[in-house]
């Protein structure tokens, strides 16, 4: 599973007390290319809803790519209901890191 994160190298802060004020939102996306006509949003929430998407992430291996701004946009959708238009480049180099994450994971198991 891979996790994109930088810590900013000032920040005084310990990884935990980060990590519990960085996911107070989160959303699960999900693409099915034989049935979707593009991604959905298949799990949002904020505080513990949040803390359990990102662990249910993290233990079936999926990879977290965190970016505040589009989980704030993509918070205002109905689970269940597709991206806009106007989210798809952005939703799309979102799916993009997650299969080069994916590559790579698979390549070391070989």
């Amino acid at each position: 599973m891979g996790r994109y994160y930088r810590k900013n190298p000032y920040d005084r802060s310990s990884d935990d007390e980060h990590t519990a004020q960085k996911h107070n939102k989160a959303v699960a996306l999900g693409y099915d290319m034989d049935q979707d006509d593009a991604p959905k949003v298949l799990a949002s929430g904020r505080g513990a809803v949040a803390e359990k998407i990102i662990a249910l992430a993290k233990a079936n291996h999926i990879p977290i790519q965190e970016d505040p701004i589009l989980v704030s946009a993509l918070e205002t959708l109905d689970v269940g209901s597709t991206i806009p238009p106007e989210l798809y480049l952005v939703v799309a180099e979102v799916f993009a890191y997650v299969y080069r994450i994916k590559e790579r994971h698979n390549r070391k198991k070989v």
